[in-house]
């Protein structure tokens, strides 16, 4: 039901799959429907556990010194979320559950749903107002979710442009001018355009005597693969040395405008399908090796990208626009064509070929869960507040340490994106149906006592915090204005403000800024629930 109720619109956006669930756990649990805590608690673990572990690469990477302009932006939009909200809630007079609802809501960080349940319970405080407090977290989050997500989605799209004077569309045009980059084509849309091909040239007089690597190497700054060769009607592979004959049909594979422009030279264009129908293997690989990470596309291509295409650079599961100029990361994903023995060879010299499975190593995840688990156990105690990960933000630790290993040393803990998903997507839509079933006797007289105060306080925690950020990014950081709205969107870890930046741009580019706060905003985010609670109830 949740799934088919987060597919309704309002307006221009859709419920979703987080806030439909609640809704409909709320619904069915009028019939008061008891479900074991233990459920609610293992579902919320696999859920933290899934999200460290696609975040922790680039979560890692921004501790490093690259990454700190972004991550001090996450922080800045991070802390400031957390005091305006505990600011509004004590102005308001909102207990620790309805202000980390608020929190939650206003930031779209379902997370917090169940890192700051998890301290309620821990309260010293009588049952009967912790099951009031727990209750209140969901009806405040359901309450603000949609307020949170369309007021910073039409803001950060619509409303900052204008106030800032800017072209997102020039910005655009500018910045993959300046990256030497194309614009995206929609989604659904291809281009007929195809930028890399092989075609077969029959040498002529002007080729004859001239070496295969004076070839590869006859057009400056494009790279150039003399794949295999037709002699006397004899099919082979040559080397570097072998000089090439009138007759010789050869085939080369480069981008289009360097076989059209820059061969000429070499002889008239045949067709020769044997010579052409040769395998060509695609291959995902993992960057992994300290030696590559850091250096340029450019570079690797220069030196042992013989052979070798590069079709799609995936970071933190984020398609990311590449030139010959981007630095590459440990953890990035590099997908390969070419010859099969190019590319094996290439796995090898970058990192790991994450080859397809449909096994998850499931030792790694139960593992990775206890250990985390017994680490969020342990509790400090600061101006008399009991500050503890707990459980769940144990998952949440673990997963990021494991799924920085794994992409440091992908030989073990593999979670195939379908595993992934059910993890993420199903772990957290069981955990927040299971609040709905719980919150569902009260909900309705919840929505009446926190009134309709919730819908401006959501507006102030969502829209303060993210201005502050934008200011301190464009005139402490100057940022560039595309990847300071998509590291806005990732600091509020909101897809949906990316999507909508991206539209409004027509560029992909704004990705580009997202994946660093992203990581350190769920993070951030995640960690503040129990501090929320143990703020609102600091000095009572």
């Amino acid at each position: 039901m949740g799934f088919l109720l987060g597919k309704l619109r309002v307006g221009s956006f859709t419920l979703g799959t987080v806030l439909g669930t609640l809704l409909a756990g709320v619904a069915i649990g009028q019939l008061d429907v008891q479900v074991a805590p233990v459920a609610q608690a293992v579902f919320f673990d696999l859920f933290l556990f899934a999200t460290g572990y696609k975040v922790g690469p680039q979560f890692f990477r921004a501790l490093r010194k690259d990454g700190l302009p972004q991550l001090a932006l996450s922080v800045v939009v991070a802390v400031t979320c957390l005091a305006v909200a505990v600011i509004v809630s004590r102005l308001l007079g909102y207990d620790a559950g309805t202000a980390a609802g608020l929190l939650a809501g206003a930031f779209t960080e379902s997370t917090v749903i169940g890192t700051a349940t998890d301290a309620i319970q821990h309260l010293p405080i009588p049952e009967a107002e912790r099951v009031r407090m727990a209750a209140n977290v969901p009806v405040a989050y359901a309450v603000t979710y949609l307020v949170g997500t369309g007021s910073f989605v039409w803001y950060l799209s619509s409303v900052v442009p204008r106030m800032f004077r800017w072209n997102l569309r020039e910005e655009a045009r500018e910045l993959e001018k300046e990256l030497s980059l194309r614009a995206e084509p929609l989604p659904g849309v291809t281009s007929a355009y195809v930028e890399w091909d092989t075609r077969a040239f029959l040498a002529g007089p002007s080729a004859a005597g001239k070496g295969i690597r004076e070839l590869e190497e006859s057009v400056p700054d494009r790279r150039i693969v003399v794949e295999r060769m037709r002699r006397d009607g004899v099919v082979g592979t040559p080397d570097g040395e072998t000089r090439i004959r009138e007759g010789d049909v050869l085939a080369v594979t480069a981008r289009r405008n360097a076989l059209v422009e820059g061969l000429a030279w070499v002889g008239a264009e045949v067709d020769d399908r044997e010579l052409l129908d040769f395998p060509v293997s695609h291959l995902d690989v993992v960057v992994t090796r300290k030696e590559i990470a850091g250096r340029s596309l450019g570079e690797l291509a220069r030196e042992s990208g013989h052979g070798i295409v590069l079709t799609r650079l995936v970071r933190t599961g984020q398609e990311i626009p590449f030139d010959l100029s981007t630095r590459l990361e440990q953890g990035d994903l590099l997908s390969l064509s070419g010859d099969q023995p190019d590319v094996e060879r290439a796995a090898r010299e970058v990192g790991y070929a994450d080859r397809p499975s449909p096994a998850t190593d499931m030792i790694f995840v139960g593992l990775g869960i206890f250990v985390g688990g017994l680490v969020g156990m342990l509790a400090v105690n600061v101006g008399g507040m009991s500050l503890t990960l707990t459980a769940s933000g144990g998952a949440l630790v673990a997963g990021l340490l494991l799924g920085w290993l794994r992409s440091v040393h992908p030989t073990f803990g593999r979670i195939p994106e379908p595993a992934l998903w059910i993890f993420d997507t199903v772990g957290l839509a069981a955990f927040i149906g299971i609040v709905g079933l719980n919150a569902g006797p009260r909900f309705v007289s919840g929505v009446r006592e926190t009134g309709f105060g919730l819908v401006g306080a959501a507006l102030l925690v969502s829209l303060v915090p993210h201005t502050i950020g934008l200011l301190f990014g464009r005139f402490v950081l100057r940022m560039n204005p595309l990847l300071l709205l998509g590291a806005e969107s990732g600091a509020g870890t909101t897809t949906a403000a990316l999507r909508a930046v991206q539209d409004v741009s027509g560029s992909k580019l704004p990705v580009l800024g997202y994946t660093v706060p992203y990581a350190v905003g769920n993070i951030l985010l995640t960690a503040w629930g129990p501090i929320v609670v143990a703020l609102m109830r600091w000095g009572r």
